[in-house]
């Protein structure tokens, strides 16, 4: 068992998976939620609950911030990490979430002067994709500081990629979750249209699995699109979030994503209709919605 223990800030779908895999392998575990509910929960699969982000700050051999949007990882690294930690820690954060890369490079070179080693990795897959050991992790920043808490890697992901600088990460993920969504959503799209040519649509996905029309989505949100079990392994309001973000970026750089507006437009419309908490399979429902 490691030394000093690891922090997770975030304990919602991903943060959990990672204490609970992190557990699993023998590390001491510390974690922080704003959710008391989730703290519990977090004690009961035998992590150490902080009732403060600094409390568990100063003890931490990493830190890992799995958190929901940019305005709470700033807010987290610069209200409560930096006040508690002061200058010149050199502790290592570990973001994991996927958040404005822009803004994470912005606050990257507004803290690390000040003693943070950042490093930007957002995870690619789902809750249960982590949780199985098929996560992949995009890193940005410097490899020295990843290859310090490359045991930390070792126990979350089977595979990782140092993508570039800090940024890069999110960059990545981005770009990989746009490829994703698209896969998600033309699943959806298909598997309604069979159903309304007659087809049994539980069979029908096997025969896609099959064909040349096959992607990872298949085995990962198909079942659920067919049993309309919507239980959250990746929100709605994550995806539709990222979306966004997906969007700004292309803004900024001149491209227009057409198909990720129409995907955008579909969780909309879900979010719409009381299911952002949803996993984000559910927009086969707001694709049967639009069928007449």
């Amino acid at each position: 068992m490691t030394q000093s223990p690891v922090a997770i800030i975030g304990l919602g779908l991903m943060g959990e998976v990672y204490a609970q895999r992190l557990l699993d392998r023998g590390f001491a575990v510390t974690g922080y939620d704003v959710d008391p509910a989730r703290r519990a929960r977090f004690k009961e699969i035998g992590g150490q609950p902080a009732e403060t982000i600094g409390e568990l700050a100063k003890p931490a051999r990493a830190i890992i911030i799995a958190v929901f949007s940019t305005a709470q990882v700033e807010d987290v690294i610069e209200n409560h990490l930096l006040p508690a930690l002061g200058e010149g820690s050199n502790k290592t954060v570990i973001c994991m979430a996927t958040v404005d890369p822009d803004q994470v490079t912005a606050l990257a070179k507004r803290v690390v002067p000040r003693g943070i080693r950042y490093l930007d990795v957002p995870v690619s897959g789902t809750s249960e994709q982590v949780r199985q050991g098929d996560g992949v992790a995009l890193i940005g920043g410097d490899k020295a500081t990843a290859d310090d808490v490359s045991d930390i890697f070792d126990a979350l992901f089977v595979r990782r990629f140092l993508v570039g600088k800090i940024g890069d990460g999110g960059r990545a993920k981005l770009a990989v979750n746009l490829i994703l969504g698209l896969n998600r959503l033309a699943l959806a799209e298909g598997l309604v249209f069979a159903e309304k040519l007659g087809l049994d649509p539980a069979a029908f996905l096997e025969v896609a699995k099959g064909s040349a029309s096959y992607s990872q989505v298949m085995e990962t949100k198909g079942p659920k699109m067919v049993r309309n079990d919507f239980s959250p392994e990746g929100r709605v309001k994550q995806t539709l979030k990222d979306a966004h973000i997906m969007l700004d970026q292309a803004k900024a750089v001149g491209q227009t994503l057409s198909v990720l507006q129409v995907h955008a437009d579909v969780l909309e419309a879900c979010a719409k209709a009381g299911e952002a908490d949803l996993d984000n399979s559910a927009i086969i429902k707001e694709v049967r919605r639009r069928t007449t």
